[in-house]
């Protein structure tokens, strides 16, 4: 019979055990970026992301799993859900501590249950429903969250009771491009001319961005990512600094295969630059960060760098992260994003429901004005 257990850590499964489930997933679910948050600090009691990892053997076998933390708090999570528990302590119901199931900090859409090969998937999810409602219920929990879910996940959730959320990213996808001209070609004649226009000037600043990968990410590089990553949040109010330099130590020596950094310098002089990762076909912008202010430079850094890498390397789609309406100008089209929730309270539980309907219907809408706005000539490419 298989049995389920919780665990202290991802970093307590062997690395090759744990990445043999997530395959061709999400790399924001492989073990090195995982373990390598707990072993930087960057998650833990102290952050409010106790990791919980719910994993599940059949004679000493890794069949499936998922990332689960226990949260004190929403941060990092990309999934706001601070009105809910506003709500909730207006009404008496204590909200923290949560159960979620997620990536910390990593706002992309992917597998968030694991399962080996010849598993039968589509039986798991219901069972990973059950398992987390009774995680919850059974430790007098406020709620479960699944966040930034694959399909199936979402459909499966909604029929075990969980209530679905949907919000929006702009991601960019290839047409196929053989040059940065073939896109250029592809937006409308005003769009076109903007992106131009804005390539054009940071050149004559004497700004050159490269991408820098694997072999070529030494420790001094690692230092620069993580000067690149304060960067920004320093220079913002808004800003949270959720992770460390030894974080960034870590990944170039587990996960360099997986980063990319798009430098941007004038001469030997560094000055901005955005952390990327890679995995199949597809791009991840992450973080953005720069040490001076200099006109175009932050679209040329984190979209047009990033498109013409896809188009070099011949990936199918660049996903640059959550917000950013100025990325829809540059190609960016408006891709629905999903969760999944499951609130103990019935209270609770209905007022949400409630507010959950009139926000799909916004964002469905949102979704369907910038389809018709698209900076795309041609519209936007409906993914399979």
């Amino acid at each position: 019979m298989p049995d389920f257990a919780l665990l202290d850590s991802v970093s307590e499964i062997p690395r090759e055990e744990w990445n043999a489930l997530v395959g061709d997933e999400s790399p924001f679910v492989e073990w090195e970026w995982l373990a390598s948050l707990e072993e930087a600090g960057c998650v833990g009691e102290r952050t409010g992301w106790t990791p919980r990892p719910l994993v599940v053997r059949e004679g000493g076998r890794l069949i499936a799993a998922c990332p689960l933390y226990v949260k004190a708090n929403s941060e990092g999570e990309f999934v706001f859900d601070w009105g809910w528990a506003d709500a909730a302590q207006r009404s008496g119901i204590t909200y923290y501590p949560k159960l979620l199931v997620g990536a910390p900090f990593s706002p992309v859409t992917g597998a968030r249950f694991l399962t080996a090969k010849g598993e039968d998937r589509a039986a798991w999810l219901p069972r990973f429903a059950r398992a987390l409602a009774e995680l919850c219920e059974g430790n007098e929990l406020s709620s479960v969250h699944v966040n930034f879910l694959r399909d199936d996940e979402r459909d499966a959730l909604e029929r075990a009771g969980f209530l679905v959320r949907a919000g929006f990213q702009y991601h960019w996808r290839n047409r196929g491009f053989a040059s940065f001209d073939d896109y250029l070609a592809s937006l409308t004649s005003k769009r076109r001319n903007q992106a131009k226009r804005e390539r054009r000037e940071l050149a004559e600043q004497g700004v050159a961005i490269e991408a820098l990968s694997g072999d070529a990410l030494t420790p001094e590089l690692a230092r620069e990512m993580f000067r690149i990553y304060l960067a920004t949040i320093s220079n913002n109010p808004w800003g949270r600094q959720y992770l460390n330099q030894r974080l960034f130590t870590l990944l170039r020596e587990r996960w360099a295969h997986r980063l990319c950094f798009m430098r941007a310098r004038v001469g030997d002089d560094l000055v901005a630059g955005t952390i990327n990762v890679q995995k199949g076909a597809a791009l991840y912008g992450r973080y953005w960060g720069a040490l001076r202010p200099m006109r175009h430079l932050h679209f040329n850094t984190c979209y047009y760098a990033g498109i013409e890498h896809c188009i070099r390397r011949g990936l199918a789609c660049f996903e640059p992260g959550a917000g950013g309406e100025y990325k829809q100008l540059r190609g960016f089209d408006a891709t629905a994003t999903y969760s999944a929730h499951f609130i103990a309270d019935a209270r609770l539980r209905d007022a949400i429901a409630r507010f959950l309907e009139a926000e799909r219907r916004k964002v469905a809408g949102a979704i369907d004005w910038y389809a018709e706005h698209s900076a795309n000539r041609d519209g936007p490419v409906i993914p399979d």
